[in-house]
């Protein structure tokens, strides 16, 4: 892959001069004049790249791509660009099997990115024609389809050289540095804290350590300034990563501002959930840095931008204005986790309440999803759910506005004010178009506080609220699902490239972590009469791994149910209760003492680690439950349903990784042992004679290959050897390897000559019909003899010639080449006697040897000869070594054809 960056300056069109452009289409319209890329837009950077026509192309694209929008600031358009970017490089490099030039654009309004390949020999559309851009459910063709329905502006552009298809992304029309101030407000209706408010004032350099570390802070996290400084922030940030709905740390850091909710772990280990508004400054020498404001998440009011009141004549006397619309004003579209808290806080301002809360409705208005609340633990209570019919009658349906004077006496009728302390509440519906699409409450600790007028009054306010709720709701699932889109796009190249088991489970727990879930076991199910196995924990922090680890092995597996979607696990978290609780007693004195124990301190993490929800995700495929996916969040922590629903799609596509790898490591160890059962398990030892034997097999090892060797005594004072060559690899060479081998041993000790037991051994494999492959075979007998030499008789039939090294440094051929087995019936084949003297040695290879190449050049049988006349005086060891050595280093690439080296030395009488 070739890139080039330049910021600043005009894009220089990348196609040759020569070859003027065809008209282009653009979104289903032809121009015949060549527009400007961007139109009005001024180009202020360029970045341009080129991928080789291989699949893994395809996912250095995205990275390219997804690398340069951020580092232009624009985070809002990535995920989209990163899919466009994703199917248009596909095509590409994978369906037209051409390289792919990628140009990413920067303009003030937004990116434009082209795509161009080298196929350019497709249909041109003609002029005003229809435009058939094929069907969503091919496996290709949905580039176009996909820039049609994600992007601004999009064309295709044909030359006859290339085809390029380029798409616009414009940024949200968002004003830029906008200031806004909330309305003069008496002092009942300001925003009520708990105590003291303690704003933590840290300040990050430009390499993300910590600079600067004030009184509040080391008050509110327990670090004195000292333990802090100089560390990156990262170490101390449990920073949230949901697909499309934030940035990184890293990113968060370079923006000129930014605010939003993220954790802090404490000195004590445990997260405090903080609001945050961070600003980027520059000292007078240039260097810039980051000032980060932070507070308790539930008084975000303190640090929280409020939003621009819109303007209009309310200068009309006695024209009163409802302190609870302004207070809210108009938020930012996107902004509803901010909204939702400004609506809550606001309501319990308006009702004098202890407490208030706001729910929004799934999608099939069955449950509500607690998403912020006021004076409760909202940390804990964050995405848990309720029923919308918490019981029967009018006053349990969310669906009607309620007035409780004492939960006392109707306990339950309110789920979320369980255990809270709360005795009276005040709840109404927030609908859209008659659509139930949330839930509205304010709560006291005092009974009987509300009335009707009351419910009235917050009916009043939640009509007003509710169009807006529900169009930013609205905004943030579709910017969830977009950046789903994304991150199952990379999940799914990631998982499908590995085969290996072990790598698949890793990388199944490391793609939820921390993205989908806290913490992340993932179980196999090796048959249907096995238990579930824990195979691989991984948690967000890996000093809770191996006591996470621990508290899953102690507890019974969840059961391998084939139903499709998550469900509910409570043991984790029940054993982790029970495991706190006799962990503190036993500090207390007040248990039994424990002979082994990890410590208070690791107990009680772990189970602060899993003490939230846990749900677990069956692995289905090919209709057989191989595994589970199990995932978890911290003490009281609830998933979004969206966050499920990503989780489930994953679980699908980790399933069949997961199968395929199983399948692959199946084939392979079959491979192998098939492969082991071809070759002699060992050598035997010949008096008089060294021997020795190099094996290579090319490929992953998942093909058997076709060649072989053997050495093996015919009788006393006897040896036959061979080495030969099937034609090609897989099930059927290993069939005719087999038979070939075998048969050798076989005939030779029933007393045959070499040409009886080759033409015998032709005839067997002819009789093998449409399943037999020739052969080339060097078979030969051994016979040591008195003086120190070694006689050999030898027929090469069709193999590469056996070579002989005299001890003067020459080397001949010790056979003549004679016709293959497995082509003709009838074969004449004649033996050749020779005699090895002390010191010779006599060299058989395959032609995995004497073919191996390097671009043109090939080794052949005269650059093994040149090899060969080096070896004198060396064991037959050192020769086979240095023969394997020259031939590795012969080229660069690796070996595409399996090698077999036998040579065997005599080393004569002297050397007894």
């Amino acid at each position: 892959m070739t890139t080039g960056l330049h910021p600043g300056e005009a894009p220089q069109d990348p196609r040759p001069t020569e070859n003027q452009p065809l008209p282009r289409q653009e979104a289903g319209r032809w121009s015949s004049h060549d527009e400007n890329r961007t139109r009005s837009s001024v180009i202020t950077a360029r970045a341009a790249a080129s991928f080789d026509p291989v699949s893994r192309s395809v996912a250095t694209a995205r990275s390219f791509v997804r690398d340069t929008l951020q580092g232009w600031g624009f985070a809002d358009i990535v995920d989209d660009a990163v899919v466009l970017t994703s199917e248009l490089v596909t095509n590409a490099v994978v369906h037209a099997g051409t390289s792919a030039d990628v140009l990413c654009l920067r303009a003030e309004d937004g990116v434009r990115i082209e795509v161009a390949d080298r196929y350019p020999e497709r249909e041109i559309p003609l002029q005003g024609s229809h435009i058939n851009m094929g069907s969503p459910d091919r496996e290709g063709g949905r580039g176009l389809q996909l820039c049609a329905a994600m992007a601004s502006r999009w064309g295709v552009e044909y030359t006859s050289t290339h085809k390029q298809v380029w798409f616009q992304l414009d940024l949200p029309d968002r004003p830029v540095g906008t200031r806004s101030a909330g309305p003069s407000l008496p002092a009942d209706l300001l925003p009520l804290a708990d105590g003291r408010v303690r704003v933590a004032v840290v300040q990050i350099d430009r390499s993300g350590a910590i600079g600067a570390w004030n009184e509040d802070a080391e008050e509110l996290f327990g670090y004195a300034p000292d333990h802090v400084i100089g560390k990156p922030l990262t170490d101390l940030a449990a920073w949230p990563h949901t697909p499309g709905t934030s940035t990184g740390v890293a990113e968060a850091l370079q923006l000129s501002r930014w605010e939003g909710s993220y954790g802090i772990r404490g000195a004590n280990g445990r997260v405090t959930p903080v609001y945050a508004s961070h600003l980027r400054v520059r000292d007078t020498a240039g260097d810039p840095s980051t000032v980060c404001l932070l507070v308790r998440d539930h008084e975000r009011a303190v640090l929280q931008t409020p939003a621009r009141v819109p303007t209009g004549d309310s200068s009309g006397e006695g024209q009163a204005t409802d302190p609870f619309e302004v207070f809210i004003g108009s938020p930012a579209p996107d902004d509803l986790d901010g909204l939702l808290q400004r609506t809550v806080e606001r309501a319990r301002d308006m009702l004098d309440g202890d407490s208030a809360f706001l729910l929004l409705a799934t999608d099939d208005e069955t449950e509500l999803e607690v998403r912020a609340s006021t004076g409760l633990p909202s940390a804990r209570q964050r995405f848990a759910r309720v029923p919308v019919e918490a019981g029967p009658g009018r006053y349990g349906s969310a669906r009607m506005p309620a007035v409780h004077d004492d939960l006392t006496a109707v306990p339950g009728a309110v789920p979320l004010l369980n255990g809270t302390g709360m005795r009276s509440v005040v709840t109404v519906p927030l609908k859209v178009e008659g659509r139930l699409t949330g839930s509205l409450g304010v709560a006291a600790e005092a009974q009987g506080r509300y009335s009707n007028e009351e419910a009235l009054r917050l009916q009043f306010a939640a009509d007003r609220i509710a169009l807006a709720v529900e169009s930013a709701r609205l905004g943030e699932l579709e910017r969830l699902r977009r950046g789903s889109l994304s991150f199952l796009v990379e999940a799914s190249d990631l998982l499908a490239g590995t085969l290996d088991r072990d790598q698949t489970l890793a990388l199944m727990a490391q793609m939820t972590i921390p993205t989908l879930a806290t913490w992340c076991a993932v179980y196999t199910i090796a048959d249907q009469a096995s238990e579930p196995y824990l195979s691989y924990v991984l948690h967000e922090d890996e000093d809770l791994i191996d006591g996470l680890k621990a508290l899953l092995s102690k507890i019974r597996p969840p059961e391998p149910i084939p139903t499709p979607g998550a469900r509910v696990w409570t043991a984790p978290a029940e054993a982790a209760h029970q495991a706190a609780l006799r962990t503190s007693m036993r500090s207390l004195g007040l248990g039994e003492p424990a002979t082994v124990s990890s410590g208070i301190g690791t107990t009680l993490a772990t189970a602060s680690a899993v003490g939230g929800e846990t749900v677990v995700l069956p692995l289905v495929a090919r209709n057989r439950v191989i595994g589970m996916l199990t995932l978890g969040k911290p003490t009281d922590e609830h998933f979004r349903q969206e966050i499920l629903e990503l989780a489930e799609d994953l679980s699908r596509r980790a399933a069949l990784a997961l199968d395929n790898a199983r399948l692959y490591s199946e084939r392979m160890a079959i491979s192998q042992s098939l492969q082991r059962s071809l070759l002699p398990p060992e050598l035997p030892d010949i008096d008089g004679v060294e021997v020795e034997v190099i094996y290579r097999a090319a490929g992953e090892g998942n093909e058997v290959g076709g060649d072989f060797y053997d050495i093996f005594p015919i009788r006393d004072g006897a040896y036959g050897f061979a080495i030969g060559d099937v034609c090609g690899t897989g099930p059927e060479a290993a069939a005719v390897t087999g038979l070939a081998r075998h048969a050798l041993r076989l005939l030779a000790r029933e007393g045959y000559a070499g040409p009886a037991v080759l033409e015998r051994l032709n005839s067997a494999i002819i009789d093998e019909g449409a399943r037999s492959r020739f052969l080339t075979l060097l078979y030969g007998e051994l016979w040591p003899q008195e003086d120190g030499s070694a006689v050999l008789k030898v027929v090469c039939a069709g193999h590469p010639l056996p070579l002989r090294l005299r001890q003067d440094g020459t080397v001949e051929p010790a056979a003549e080449p004679q016709a293959l087995l497995g082509v003709m019936e009838d074969l004449e084949l004649y033996e050749q006697t020779v005699t090895l003297d002390p010191g010779d040695v006599l060299l058989c290879v395959t032609d995995g040897v004497t073919e191996r190449r390097e671009g043109t050049r090939m080794l052949g049988d005269d650059g093994l000869t040149d090899v060969l006349t080096t070896c004198t005086g060396l064991t037959a060891g050192a020769v086979a070594a240095r023969v394997m050595r020259a031939v590795e280093r012969f080229a660069s690439d690796a070996p595409s054809d399996d090698m077999a080296i036998l040579a065997m030395r005599v080393p004569g009488l002297q050397q007894d």
